[in-house]
């Protein structure tokens, strides 16, 4: 765990005011094209760069199966989680179509189902056979938190490698809601009712029944939930924490992270009270539907690009942002400013 200890840069202030010089230069009324100068501007301050990038983008999408699915808090099987790594392999999820529509490197990362899965195209990085039911005790054990961070980390690594310009995690796990819903609680302390959602579409009696194991898993585990990596231990998921790994690292690294919807946002919300100043190289695409999502991102006091009611997951959110991000840049980089185009400013 020696590598969390690495510290974490802001991003460039010098280009920033940089960034924020051009943009008063540029043929339109000062701040005229809102969210989107600002886009480009945080980018312009990651990079390093006068002229902001965002076409190489690499996903990483990370799939694990929960203990806590034992309870029925979910209205799909676990099944599915093994299922959808093979659709994801295939080209046939939302993920995968909209990687492939924006031109951006999708990877899969087996982070631990209960059923061992052999597709050629998945990379196999199991943690274990799912977590434990963290209703009747830890849903990791230190080790196994240790090593799916690891996992993110490494995940963060092949994207470098590719030169990404920007970093997309996204997960897929049946009751990851459930897991992600009770991390969110222990750390913010906020009670269950006004964290737990739907998730994969419960009625209004399962999402109940859902508050209720996540309230009284917290209690069953509220003396030992003193810092960030204990609440991912006991309450949390593989691809939670791999989730969380690769934003310390990406933040550790220099390279800019678009955060997807409610699960991918706890782990961001759990890598910055790991290290704080990570959240400094994160845009957050989405608001989602799931309840929870506003009250974390209220927390993190950061807003979301778009609002488009999604709740899917495995970084969908954050893949439609793309096309945003890159326009932004391309107004940043390709406007005339006002004496180029030779127009007066009084």
């Amino acid at each position: 765990m020696d590598w969390l200890k690495n510290k974490i840069s802001p991003p460039d202030q010098e280009f920033l005011q940089q960034a924020l010089l051009r943009q008063m230069q540029l043929t339109k009324p000062p701040g005229s094209l809102g969210v989107l100068e600002d886009i480009a501007v945080r980018l312009a301050a990651m990079q390093q760069t006068e002229f902001p990038d965002a076409d190489r983008v690499w996903i990483t999408v990370f799939a694990a199966d929960h203990g806590i699915a034992e309870e029925s808090v979910s209205a799909f099987p676990q099944s599915v989680t093994c299922e959808m790594l093979k659709n994801f392999a295939d080209g046939g999820a939302a993920i995968s179509v909209l990687a492939n529509q924006v031109g951006a490197k999708l990877e899969v990362v087996n982070a631990g189902t209960c059923k061992e899965i052999l597709v050629p195209e998945v990379i196999h990085s199991p943690v274990g056979a799912g977590t434990k039911n963290f209703l009747r005790q830890p849903a990791m054990t230190r080790e196994q938190v240790e090593k799916a961070l690891v996992v993110g980390k490494q995940a963060v690594a092949r994207a470098l490698d590719d030169n990404a310009h920007l970093y997309i995690g996204g997960e897929m796990g049946i009751s990851n809601t459930t897991s992600a819903s009770a991390c969110a609680s222990a750390i913010l302390n906020i009670d269950a009712a006004a964290l737990t959602g739907a998730g994969t579409g419960l009625n209004v009696d399962g999402i109940k029944k859902k508050e209720g194991i996540i309230r009284n898993a917290v209690r069953k585990h509220q003396q030992n939930l003193n810092s960030p990596v204990a609440v991912l231990q006991c309450l949390g998921g593989f691809e939670i924490a791999a989730l969380t790994g690769a934003y310390l690292h990406a933040a550790q690294q220099k390279l800019p992270v678009i955060v997807d919807g409610f699960i991918a946002t706890v782990a961001s919300l759990i890598a910055e009270k790991i290290m704080p100043g990570v959240i400094e190289w994160f845009f957050y695409a989405h608001c989602s539907a799931e309840k929870g999502h506003r009250l974390v991102l209220q927390a993190l006091n950061v807003k979301p690009i778009l609002d488009f009611n999604m709740r899917l997951g495995e970084g969908s959110g954050a893949a439609v942002a793309i096309p945003v991000i890159r326009l932004a840049c391309t107004l940043h980089n390709r406007m005339a400013t006002f004496e180029e185009a030779n127009i007066s400013k009084e």
